[in-house]
């Protein structure tokens, strides 16, 4: 697993291990991160045994069977099971995701289940958002005009719609967020990947009137300039989108301003 997939609160311990289904032939172990600040205990890591021939394909799936037939207690995000949502967005395997359209099959051996990495904890696998939501808000991720309202809407090329293509479909998960080494050590301040993908969206959106004020905003040493082109948003991006492409094109327009 890698050495990211820890969450903050990494002094964890070997918690219960479940006994396996009566009956079942094809059974496979699954290692979850727990964590209730009510009990007062350190973080744990719970095994149970899921019979694979009664699951569906995703880690959903196997998530949803063990809360509800091993462990009503497991506590997680869920909610449209089609990857659009962003709600149950986890490190699995090592690899930060959405858990309903991430196959069993893609994982080797038992399956390890983390919070996002470097957030704080509400409560297993459950991540605090605020800041990150607040970052988002930060951002004005909305059209922002100056001449009055057309009557009907805001008229848009074709082409100029299709510059949006590759940013607008963001659910919103943190999964390219919470994988940025950046992020993790400058979050109070960097915007982190997520927030600039829909920055440079509304900053190319030919219908927004407010570009100069948008850069004025991110033209600060954290909020914009603290990403290297790391990568790891654009490769665990569960929508395969590319926020550091997204990123890179805004320093571009930093730099064609002031010529």
């Amino acid at each position: 697993m890698a050495e990211f997939a820890l969450p903050k609160n990494s002094k964890i311990t070997k918690g219960k291990t479940w006994p396996k289904p009566e009956g079942a032939s094809n059974v496979r172990a699954f290692k979850i991160y727990r964590w209730n600040e009510e009990s007062g205990e350190l973080p744990r890591i719970d095994t149970y045994f899921v019979d694979m021939d009664k699951c569906g394909p995703m880690v959903l799936d196997a998530l949803i069977k063990i809360k509800n037939e091993i462990d009503p207690t497991l506590s997680f995000r869920r909610s449209c099971r089609e990857g659009i949502c962003g709600s149950c967005a986890m490190n699995i395997d090592g690899i930060n995701t959405l858990a309903c359209i991430y196959g069993l099959d893609e994982v080797k051996g038992d399956v390890k289940i983390y919070p996002l990495p470097h957030m704080e904890v509400v409560k297993d696998l459950i991540p605090d958002l605020t800041h990150f939501y607040a970052q988002h808000a930060a951002i004005m991720p909305w059209l922002e005009t100056t001449t009055n309202r057309p009557q009907k809407e805001w008229r848009q090329s074709i082409e100029d719609r299709k510059k949006l293509d590759g940013l607008y479909e963001c659910v919103m998960c943190a999964s390219c967020s919470t994988s940025c080494p950046s992020y993790w050590w400058n979050g109070d301040r960097y915007l982190g990947p997520a927030a600039l993908l829909h920055a440079y969206r509304w900053l190319i959106d030919s219908r927004d009137e407010a570009t100069g004020e948008r850069l004025d905003f991110l033209e600060d040493p954290f909020r914009l300039y603290r990403c290297h082109t790391i990568m790891n948003c654009t490769k665990t991006c569960p929508k395969n989108l590319n926020p550091a492409k997204a990123i890179a094109e805004i320093k571009k327009m930093m730099v064609e301003r002031k010529m």
